[in-house]
């Protein structure tokens, strides 16, 4: 049960509600992906290979993971405001890195900055916008934190694909467009209500203990590696896709590049939408094996080059991905002891994280041996495999409902 605090002793006068939140969260996580479309363009600036696009990519999985181990709950100690905004602030001086970017050193630091900010908005964000949200629309709310996430990481391709490609300035104008966005969403920031209670000034900077309970392993383990294999795809598209785009199929518009990320990210909204009408039993088995479909497409897109194959993949994977993610986390949080569902819920995301970066490497590494293609059927088929492998498990043994 939420603390009384400001949001309700102000109740007589009108504040920002979870919506609010929900917008500021989605500025916020749009400049985690705003680069995905302009390596390329990178690439014939700086010269560099393809395996350091997908290292530059890795290095903001890096970030979130440091920010969730040691600063996860700082929000439950210095209220969410400080938070929100001090992510704000990092997302700003990530833009700044990328606008008055001087070669590789410039594009890490705006990564890894990225990171950060991802990682204290993950926690943050989703817990303002449900605190935010009056009696009876909790549902609606949550439902708004995972657009706000998911559609937030899939507009930043699709504005700097956008403005890249028909304004000036492709590599400069994207950044600034999105420090406008963040300006503004500092306001408001700053006149939503602060739901946390009791704060303190020097909160303490630990790893929350990511050891998962015995009793709850039969029902993470599938789970997160259910996740790490979503997360995968997700990587996929918004670090190699657009490079496939250009060196294989010859389409070289910078906005298509972002529409395809961009469909990914909205068709993950739409399976976490649906997880509420399907529940955890049915929807974490069927999540796995509609991404394994996601992932044969994105596969026979890649042996018959296939821009349609690619789109078609986009949508199914990233549906199969939010289905299974969502029910996931369910699954697991549900199962969790109080007392250890924190650091369980924080080890799931670890490893989800990690599905974001690990395996991407991997396929720029690949790529030098293999080329993009060689290394993105050999992705595939992994992926494939171990995805369609839970899916099968999970059909025989189903998770408990929450």
């Amino acid at each position: 049960m939420r603390d009384r605090t400001e949001h309700d002793r102000g109740a007589g006068r009108w504040r920002p509600g979870y919506p609010v939140a929900a917008a500021v969260f989605a500025v916020g996580m749009a400049g985690t992906t705003l680069p995905t479309p302009l390596y390329g363009l990178y690439r014939e600036r700086l010269g560099f290979s393809e395996l350091m696009v997908t290292v530059v990519f890795a290095v903001y999985a890096l970030g979130v993971i440091a920010t969730l181990l040691l600063a996860g709950s700082v929000s439950d100690e210095v209220g969410r405001r400080p938070v929100l905004l001090c992510a704000l602030g990092l997302s700003a001086a990530s833009a700044l890195c990328f606008l008055f970017e001087g070669g590789l050193p410039a594009l890490f630091a705006g990564r890894l900055l990225s990171g950060f900010a991802a990682g204290l908005l993950s926690g943050a964000a989703t817990v303002t916008v449900l605190e935010l949200a009056p009696p009876g629309r909790r549902a609606r709310a949550g439902l708004a934190a995972t657009a706000a996430n998911m559609g937030g990481l899939g507009c930043g391709p699709l504005l700097a694909g956008l403005l890249a490609q028909y304004a000036p300035w492709p590599l400069r104008l994207p950044f600034l467009a999105h420090l406008a966005l963040l300006a503004g969403a500092a306001v408001l920031t700053w006149s939503l209500p602060e739901t946390v209670a009791h704060r303190v000034r020097r909160p303490r900077m630990r790893a929350p203990g990511l050891t998962v309970p015995p009793e709850v392993r039969g029902v993470f383990v599938p789970s997160a590696l259910a996740a790490f294999g979503g997360f995968a795809l997700l990587g996929l598209f918004t670090a190699v896709a657009p490079s496939f785009v250009a060196q294989t199929l010859g389409v070289r518009n910078l906005a298509v590049s972002g529409a395809i990320v961009f469909s990914v990210f909205l068709a993950s909204t739409a399976g976490q939408a649906l997880m509420g009408r399907v529940g955890v039993r049915a929807g974490l088995p069927a999540g796995c094996l509609v991404l394994v479909a996601g992932l044969v497409l994105v596969g026979a897109s890649l042996l018959a080059e296939s821009l349609a194959l690619l789109v078609a993949g986009a949508l199914c994977g990233g549906l199969g991905q939010g289905l299974a993610f969502r029910a996931g986390l369910t699954a697991v949080s549900g199962a969790a002891p109080p007392g250890h569902r924190g650091g369980t819920v924080s080890a799931f995301f670890v490893i989800a994280y990690l599905g974001i970066s690990v395996p991407v490497v991997g396929v720029g590494a690949l790529t030098v041996w293999l080329g993009l293609r060689g290394a993105g059927l050999v992705f595939t088929a992994a992926a494939i495999v171990l995805v369609a492998a839970i899916g099968l498990y999970l059909l025989r043994r189903p998770a408990a409902e929450d």
